[in-house]
């Protein structure tokens, strides 16, 4: 695999050293015919791999029992691993909807993962919204980490003819911190005109973008695990699943490119900032209004016309998207998560999360399941 993904991967693939199981690293990147034949040499046991086009189906005719780490694709006798990439769409689009956009847009990179995020954006969604999707093809042969290539004229089009303030979902992060970038060079303030939310939230990647970038939460060390609990079962030689194994993502982690500040609005940012400061507090909106000295009808009318829903419904859902990251990112127990997101109990923690998500907080944390 490459470095990036190993970099992920291997704080959850230690605990299976320690079980007497060694691991032998090779680049992915290395030309074909050099995996194969150090392969062959190597005589490994099993086989714990990334998916690349062509170079996936060479290594699965060395006939090792194997894993593929970040696929949903199918292959007999083989276990895939994935995040569900439908899911990591909708998380963008339910946090841009949350702060009160109108305008969206997805930049993909014509990957099949690529197709999938950009479905699931759409999906979620309302009915009758529209989304302008462009895709950047050039930057799939760029390494991961890499960021040296200009935008299109294609691109910087795109970005001109959009309607401003838009909401962009790109569908990992290096494209969000090239399309940060390409703003920069367009003159497109991020997040004012333009908010970006990545996906696989890299600190790497994030961190180096300037603003820093927003991204979708993907559990790496819940992926890593699953992984090396696979390659166990194959080595034991049990059968592997006929569908993929895929993992729900995070929630959205909020960082400059885009966050609920955005707003011209000064009621509705001081508002927002309060919001977000005290989510974990047991406060109440009658409480923000008398801290921030406002009116709390102008207050509400103000956010039925911009957010389309009610201080306290905002508030609610602050509270469970924080609580989704938790279940997923964590091995707290309910009961502290509910804590740690400003409910009373984990049984108002339950109510809320259905009434929100349509599912139990138990339910959303079980995983894996099949795709």
């Amino acid at each position: 695999m490459s470095e990036v993904f190993l970099r992920r991967l291997t704080p959850s693939l230690t605990p299976f050293v320690r079980r007497q199981q060694d691991f032998h690293i090779l680049s992915i990147h290395r030309p074909i015919e050099e995996l194969r034949q150090r392969l062959q040499d190597l005589q490994p046991a099993g086989l714990i791999t990334e998916w690349l086009p062509a170079i996936t189906d060479r290594l699965l005719q060395l006939e090792l029992p194997t894993v593929i780490a970040d696929t949903d694709f199918t292959y007999p006798g083989v276990t895939s691993i994935d995040v569900d990439d439908h899911a990591v769409g909708a998380e963008a689009a339910r946090a841009f909807l949350e702060a009160g956009y109108r305008s969206f847009a997805c930049l993909g990179n014509g990957a099949p993962y690529s197709d999938q995020r950009i479905h699931g954006f759409r999906q979620a969604l309302e009915a009758d919204t529209s989304c302008s999707v462009h895709t950047e093809p050039s930057l799939l042969e760029a390494r991961y980490s890499e960021s040296f290539t200009s935008p299109s004229d294609a691109m910087q089009q795109w970005l001109h003819d959009l309607p401003k303030p838009v909401g962009i979902f790109a569908v990992h992060d290096p494209l969000g911190r090239f399309l940060c970038g390409a703003c920069q060079t367009l003159g497109l303030k991020v997040p004012e005109q333009v908010a970006v939310i990545g996906a696989n939230n890299d600190e790497l990647v994030c961190g180096l973008s300037y603003p820093m970038l927003s991204s979708v939460a993907i559990p790496w060390e819940k992926i890593g695990a699953v992984v090396g609990e696979a390659m166990e079962r194959q080595l034991a030689g049990e059968t592997a699943p006929p569908s993929p194994i895929q993992i729900p993502p995070g929630g959205v982690v909020l960082r400059h490119s885009a966050n609920h500040l955005a707003v011209e609005d000064e009621m509705l940012r001081r508002a927002m900032s309060y919001l977000s400061e005290h989510l974990q507090d047991p406060i109440s909106i009658g409480e923000l209004c008398h801290d921030l000295r406002i009116a709390r009808r102008s207050l509400e009318r103000k956010f039925r016309e911009f957010y389309r829903c009610t201080p306290w419904e905002m508030l609610c859902r602050m509270r469970v998207r924080h609580a989704r990251h938790l279940l997923v990112q964590t091995n707290h127990p309910i009961s502290r998560i509910a804590e740690l997101c400003g409910f009373n109990d984990p049984e108002r923690m339950a109510v809320v999360f259905k009434r929100i998500t349509h599912q139990s907080p138990s339910h959303f944390r079980r995983t894996p399941r099949p795709g």
